[in-house]
């Protein structure tokens, strides 16, 4: 899965990305300081299951804390996106196209109106965010309506000849958008588009363009610089004007602060919670303490969280609907390292026990006799649909 970080320059992404993964990526408050697109590994927060049975997990990949179990996703931070961007503006086509793999956006704005629609700095709450949402939505689609215009014409005119079925021969047309004949079908119906696609003009593919990027594109809202003064405000009303979107108040810099106090060992602090431990006040500076004060009093005790977790948590488990499921058995929790519960995958909705037996391994579906609820110890077949945290043996006929 892969996660893209969007917004315009100097919102808060770069600081976003790195408070997520700790990668070193550059970070200040002029335009454009991300140049070529940032991967790195992001985590999810789960309830790990090993508490319920009483032992403690030792993750291959991520980590887990107090049963709080962090799995890795792949995150992408591109540049920071101008209006104007479809039409290649501050480089927009190459950052646009770099999101084209991306199952789901994170849009990041600055909810304190401290940028302006270029990124330059101005008085907080002088530039109305509003503005960023819909200049987002406007350039997304301005960029699927270019990539579809692409040998539109050409296409046309031959499904104008061979008649084809108009939703698969569009979703074949349009398959790098992701687009499934059964998508393209609900596209046709709900805009009642007409059955002869020479009539489909450009007004009638914008249409198209913003429905796509809807439905492929699943996107929230991160409203950062939430701890700023009258950024509240601005929240409740972007929550009224955009009820689409999840928003999340977020503080990027508090998040970033926290763990990299955290991993410095002068505080303890798991992502996502709503307060933190102290573990040596004599290491920490006057400006330090003074700075975790701010945070607990004006974005933990406000807020609940600083919100980066968090958002990532919606994106993959609310907008995406995946579940995280955890390979185990009834005889043995342990891999054969002895790793107890060493694996947690994230599936996408309506995962099938054979789904996920050729998720761990090609031999393993193609020898699926069973698998196990290991909770209840009760066998279940290959159309069970998985929930989340189950934790499921498999069994093989080798």
């Amino acid at each position: 899965m892969l996660i893209g970080i969007v917004g315009k320059p100097s919102c808060g992404k770069s600081t976003f990305f790195k408070a997520q993964t700790l990668a070193n990526v550059e970070i200040a408050s002029y335009p454009f300081t991300t140049i070529k697109p940032n991967h790195g590994t992001g985590y999810v927060r789960v309830d790990c299951v090993d508490r319920e049975f009483n032992v403690k997990c030792n993750p291959r990949f991520g980590y887990c804390i107090d049963s709080k179990r962090f799995v890795p996703v792949e995150l992408l931070d591109v540049a920071g996106l101008v209006p104007g961007a479809h039409e290649g503006k501050g480089m927009g086509n190459q950052f646009l196209d770099d999101l084209n793999q991306a199952d789901v956006l994170i849009h990041i704005i600055d909810v304190a109106g401290s940028t302006n629609e270029k990124g330059e700095s101005v008085p907080a709450l002088s530039y109305d965010p509003i503005n960023d949402i819909m200049f987002l939505e406007h350039e997304l689609d301005m960029w699927y309506l270019r990539l579809i215009e692409k040998g539109w014409d050409r296409f046309a005119r031959a499904v104008n000849q061979e008649k084809p079925e108009l939703n698969k021969a569009v979703a074949k047309q349009l398959s790098s958008f992701r687009v499934t004949e059964t998508l393209m079908e609900k596209v046709i119906q709900k805009l009642d588009l007409d059955a002869d696609i020479m009539k489909w003009d450009k007004n009638v593919l914008l249409k198209i363009a913003t429905e796509l990027r809807k439905a492929t594109k699943p996107m929230i809202i991160a409203c950062n610089k939430i701890d700023v003064r009258g950024a509240y405000e601005n929240f409740e009303r972007l929550k009224q004007e955009f009820p689409q979107y999840l928003l999340v108040p977020c503080s990027a810099e508090a998040e970033l602060a926290l763990r990299e106090a955290a991993k410095h060992e002068l505080i303890k602090y798991i992502p996502g919670d709503n307060n933190f431990e102290i573990l040596n006040e004599d290491k920490l500076t006057e400006k330090q303490k003074n700075a975790l004060n701010f945070i607990k009093t004006d974005v933990l005790d406000k807020f609940g969280s600083t919100g980066v977790q968090k958002v990532l948590d919606i994106a993959v488990f609310e907008l995406l609907k995946y579940i995280a499921i955890f390979p185990g058995g009834v005889s043995k929790l342990a891999d054969q390292h002895g790793n107890v519960i060493p694996d947690c995958f994230l599936m996408p909705p309506n995962t099938t026990a054979l789904d996920f037996a050729f998720k761990l391994h090609t031999d393993i579906g193609k020898n699926f006799i069973k698998a196990i609820d290991v909770k209840t110890k009760k066998p279940v077949g290959k159309e069970y649909a998985l929930k989340n945290r189950d934790v499921i043996e498999i069994v093989t006929s080798k």
